[in-house]
């Protein structure tokens, strides 16, 4: 006996969801409501419209509601707005928002995929400005059209998550004279501060106005004020502070909402009503690294859940495994991926790990090889198991290829040893003979074992204001170049001749240009009865990296006589 499935939503998690139930039933009817004028388009290409890198907005629509008919058999029905949920009736009433009329459908199964939408806040003199959201193709055509026809060509930004970042660039790179505001103390929270410092460079160094740790209090005419005081004149104003999740109608027919604000499922993303389940968005998930509910607004998840619901309304097994939150963002020249927990998280979350950390900056492929570039690499495991909990790259080169292997290591519990026995792709052109994942994982057992002591870059300034004492490892040449203030010099080709001039008495921290070297120092100092040797880790380029934003934006003193990034 056929059914009837209604689906809310028809983006990432309602097409997907519809798509399923067709494969898996010819003789069900489908119906896929989006109140919105278009359905399944491409949302994560959305910023690249303003860069003309997707010239056409239309473009970005992926399927149109007369090829699900033709082709799928699904009745998408756009410009209708699911306004109520009667579940006793089991039935829907729908809103068509061209004709106003209203009108009720019933159903057998429903599934929600209302996604999430922009937080705008109540700011103070918000409608002085120009504001837009980006949230479906009708927001990106709008904002595009409205700045191609500023006189000064300032656009400001406000939030440097995934989409304001994204957003930020694209204007950039289109010629607008781009400001972008984060009240926190960095962008993209997915990464630790010490990797964003690069992202923050990056940004800076392509004329975008980059000001963290200030708020938005008010706004003038043509004008955002900070809390700091400073103006910044503006045309046009970009609100991507982040999303918050669709739960109106939910709320409204009595289902059930989790801890973290989100509509609350089970294993099988079915909600507190036996026949309705929701995807996407507008859910919370499982974390198995945090043990928590958590909300992780993005479209690979949504498709699998979108999946998953298909399949077990048909009966089959669902194996919900959680989400451990995976994602790759390019900015400018940069490209950079994470995965499962970072340091920031592991605070946020209070939770109760011991955890060491890895941080190398390997070449992304032989270095013989033109295009090689260094790929800045942290790794995070547990002590005393060595259970991988997260990792981050950020790079030139596929950085995504990296952290998809890290990503793959939690879902199957790997270790941090099991890092380096992995086989993974080589040839000149596209990686080394030990791709930096093994060379994390040889880093990461040597830290787990104690074979060696380090302290991090993000130290390294505090160490010198309390007179640590500091050997580059480098060669001369390299030292002239650029080197930190007041570190001495003592080439690793000249190490052992010169052991009478390192006491043994206090610390001593050893380093070099990606902390390669300088770990050899310190393996050759401690078979040379050497006790109190750290390897700073990331060496010098990684403390150019994380000091050079901070320095050039706050006028404080370096700590190094210049900056070498190579």
């Amino acid at each position: 006996m056929s059914k009837k499935f209604l689906i809310v939503g028809g983006v990432a998690g309602g097409a997907s969801t519809a798509a399923r139930l067709r494969r898996l039933s010819e003789e069900d009817e489908i119906i896929m409501f989006e109140r919105g004028p278009h359905v399944s388009f491409s949302n994560c290409c959305l910023p690249y419209h303003l860069s003309g890198v997707v010239e056409d907005a239309e473009s970005l629509v992926l399927m149109n509601p007369n090829k699900f008919l033709s082709q799928y058999n699904i009745e998408a029905r756009v410009n209708n707005e699911v306004v109520s949920i009667d579940r006793h009736k089991k039935e829907v009433i729908v809103k068509n928002l061209a004709t106003g009329e209203e009108y009720v459908e019933a159903y057998d199964k429903l599934i929600l995929s209302p996604g999430a939408k922009p937080i705008v806040p109540p700011i103070n003199g918000i409608e002085k400005v120009n504001t837009f959201t980006v949230r479906n193709v009708v927001d990106i055509d709008k904002l595009n059209k409205f700045v191609k026809g500023l006189k000064s060509k300032n656009v400001s930004v406000i939030g440097g998550g995934f989409i304001g970042v994204e957003v930020a660039e694209n204007l950039r790179e289109a010629g607008y004279n781009v400001t972008l505001i984060e009240a926190m103390s960095q962008i993209m929270k997915p990464f630790d501060y010490d990797m964003i410092q690069i992202l923050h460079k990056e940004l800076y160094d392509h004329g975008i106005r980059l000001i963290i740790s200030d708020k938005v209090s008010a706004f003038e005419k043509d004008t955002v004020v900070l809390e700091s005081g400073k103006k910044v004149e503006t045309e046009a104003v970009v609100m991507a502070i982040g999303v918050v999740p669709e739960t109106e109608l939910a709320v409204k027919a009595g289902l059930e909402i989790g801890e973290t604000g989100a509509i609350k499922v089970d294993q099988n993303y079915k909600t507190s009503d036996e026949n309705i389940y929701a995807v996407g968005d507008a859910i919370e998930v499982y974390n198995p690294l945090i043990g928590k509910m958590t909300k992780l607004p993005l479209a690979g998840p949504a498709q699998k859940q979108a999946r998953e619901v298909a399949d077990h309304i048909f009966g089959m097994l669902v194996l919900n495994t959680g989400f451990i939150g995976s994602s790759v963002i390019k900015c400018f020249d940069y490209n950079a991926a994470s995965t499962g927990l970072n340091e920031g998280m592991i605070k946020a979350y209070n939770l109760d790990i011991k955890y060491e950390v890895v941080k190398v900056i390997p070449g992304d492929k032989v270095g013989l090889m033109p295009g090689c570039e260094p790929l800045h690499f942290k790794l995070l495991f547990e002590i005393p198991t060595g259970r991988i909990l997260g990792a981050q790259a950020i790079g030139k080169g596929n950085v995504d290829k990296r952290i998809d292997v890290i990503a793959t290591a939690i879902k199957f519990g790997a270790k941090i040893n099991d890092l380096r026995d992995l086989e993974l792709c080589y040839a000149p052109p596209f990686g080394t003979a030990k791709d930096v994942v093994n060379y994390a994982g040889y880093v990461g057992s040597n830290l787990l074992n104690g074979v060696f002591k380090q302290v991090r870059e993000s130290d390294v300034r505090e160490l010198i204001e309390n007179g640590a004492y500091i050997i580059d490892v480098r060669e001369k040449s390299e030292y002239k170049l650029s080197h930190i203030i007041g570190a001495k010099n003592i080439p690793l080709s000249e190490l052992r001749d010169r052991t009478n001039e390192i006491p043994k008495d206090k610390p001593v921290y050893l380093h070099c240009r990606s902390a390669q070297r300088s770990y050899n120092a310190a393996m050759a100092l401690k078979h040379l009865g050497f006790e109190n040797i750290y390897n700073i880790s990331g060496g010098f380029m990684g403390i150019c990296f994380y000091e050079y934003f901070n320095d050039e934006t706050t006028g404080r003193e370096k700590i190094v006589t210049d900056y070498n990034f190579l």
